[in-house]
């Protein structure tokens, strides 16, 4: 099947999709790598309000390169989602995060809290940042500028096209 979803999310619209499916991905996500991710659990764990909130949002894994004149971004091509493991699953059952968006495989810790809560992984084409930026109308960091490309971004999305690469009933192209 082929949507054109946007965030955020309710639960049931996310257990509909099927590992396969073709998505076009619309709207406002956020971006966020391991050193964000890593500090959004320790946040939680500080009992601290996260700077955005996840409830029914996507984060798509990536490190931006700067934005090129008349452009809101650089290339945007998504990382290692493996290196997100240790931290996905809380982000999942605490935040009511709905979507991940990255290349590669999830552990199993990841992939059973999907099935509980109702998230699901998207993948992007490894390899195709620049072609990925077509997608991106506006970026903005909006937490942790102290890391850089590795600081957290609200990204509005215009049909970035992505797959269900494991779905919400641990279904997996893995």
């Amino acid at each position: 099947m082929k949507y054109e979803l946007t965030p955020p999310f309710d639960e049931k619209t996310i257990r509909a999709l099927r590992a396969g499916d073709r998505v076009e991905l619309s709207g406002i996500v956020y971006t966020g790598r391991d050193a964000a991710h890593k500090r959004l659990v320790a946040m939680l764990d500080a009992g601290e309000t996260l700077p955005v909130d996840l409830a029914g949002q996507a984060i798509y894994f990536v490190g931006p390169c700067p934005a090129p004149p008349g452009r809101p971004i650089g290339s945007a091509g998504p990382t290692t989602s493996g290196r997100m493991d240790a931290y996905s699953p809380r982000l999942i059952a605490e935040c009511a995060l709905r979507g991940m968006i990255g290349k590669g495989d999830r552990n199993d810790a990841v992939k059973a809290a999907m099935k509980e809560y109702g998230c699901v992984y998207f993948a992007a084409t490894g390899g195709a940042g620049a072609l990925i930026a077509n997608s991106i109308v506006s970026a903005e960091i909006v937490a942790f500028p102290d890391l850089g490309p590795e600081a957290i971004y609200k990204l509005e999305l215009n049909k970035l096209p992505l797959v269900v690469a494991i779905d919400a009933e641990g279904n997996s192209l893995y």
